[in-house]
């Protein structure tokens, strides 16, 4: 009867996420979309869902989303109880062309939308959340979400980037306070600390609020700060690279969605979660949109996997 017990409620712990579930239209040296389907719930959804099985959307579309485009996060278990559906409204659009290097890039069109007076609600559904994921959105969304769970999740992990630093730094101060592990940019993480030096900057970030800092660096990888170590985890090389827009959102889907998957939260584990992130971001890009996620299967991820880990494993021989 115990064994049952644990069953039932390990089985409804949810991993909640909110962000934007949009239109986008990408330029890059490698070619040129109109709308296609993006924002920051649905690459992180998508990654996460290949890693836990009880993952929950946040967001709001206009009626021009469609339901063929609402299918796809639902074909892979995703509830969208949380989303809703404005009627006579459009979604939030933003196109983007990418420089050569692939790692800059210039807004072109930024169409707010229903974003524009977004107001999150927490479906009954919702409130068995143990993880959340707060995607890139307004730091005033991200506190109301908090605020209307009506118990503090396990684990709070929080992605921002450097327009809400110079719009929004107060009320970004505010949920940094209320949070767990913190994913920005080594940019990003430079201007929040002022500091140059990275080691320097988590420092200061984490006294904050968040106890853990993940920096990503792109191509160049990722760097976990927290309980006094670091890790610096590899980048995967790639040949082609098709699209790097949804990259840190798949990579914050499957961080927690690993963490959500086994349930304890230490370094050990957190290490292991910006791999799987990793992972899933190295997939992200090598297609337009979230084409590539859509087609993952298990045994991809897992040699994915297994290829970061020859990327960082060697033997010193005297």
């Amino acid at each position: 009867m115990p064994v049952l017990l644990f069953y039932i409620i390990y089985t409804h712990m949810s991993l909640v996420i909110i962000g934007t579930i949009a239109y986008d239209a990408i330029e890059t040296p490698f070619g040129k979309t109109d709308k296609i389907v993006g924002g920051a719930a649905t690459f992180a959804g998508l990654a996460a869902a290949y890693l836990y099985g009880q993952v929950k959307l946040i967001g709001v579309v206009g009626e021009d989303f469609g339901d063929d485009n609402l299918a796809i996060l639902k074909s892979k278990g995703i509830s969208l109880d949380g989303v809703q559906i404005k009627k006579g409204e459009k979604s939030f659009f933003w196109s983007g062309k990418y420089h050569n290097d692939m790692n800059s890039r210039d807004t072109l069109i930024t169409e707010l939308n229903v974003l524009a007076d977004f107001d999150p609600i927490i479906p009954d559904s919702y409130q068995d959340c143990q993880y959340l994921l707060l995607g890139n959105l307004t730091p005033q969304v991200q506190i109301t979400t908090l605020d209307r769970l009506q118990r503090k999740p396990k684990l709070v992990v929080l992605d921002t980037m450097n327009f809400w630093m110079d719009t929004a730094w107060d009320d970004l101060m505010k949920v940094l306070r209320r949070v767990d592990v913190l994913t920005i940019n080594d940019a990003e993480a430079r201007q929040l600390s002022g500091e140059y030096s990275l080691v320097k900057a988590a420092d200061k970030i984490m006294e904050l609020g968040p106890k853990y800092l993940v920096i990503k660096k792109g191509e160049h990888g990722a760097l976990l700060f927290g309980d006094g170590e670091v890790f610096v985890a590899p980048a995967l090389p790639l040949a082609d690279v098709y699209d790097p827009t949804g990259a840190g959102d798949a990579f914050a889907g499957g961080f927690i969605g690993y963490l959500a998957k086994v349930g304890t939260i230490n370094f050990n584990n957190m290490k292991n979660a910006v791999i799987f992130g990793s992972a899933l971001a190295s997939f992200c890009v090598e297609k337009f949109g979230v084409e590539r996620l859509r087609e993952l299967d298990e045994v991809g991820i897992q040699q994915r996997i297994a290829r970061f880990a020859e990327l960082s494993k060697f033997e010193i021989i005297d």
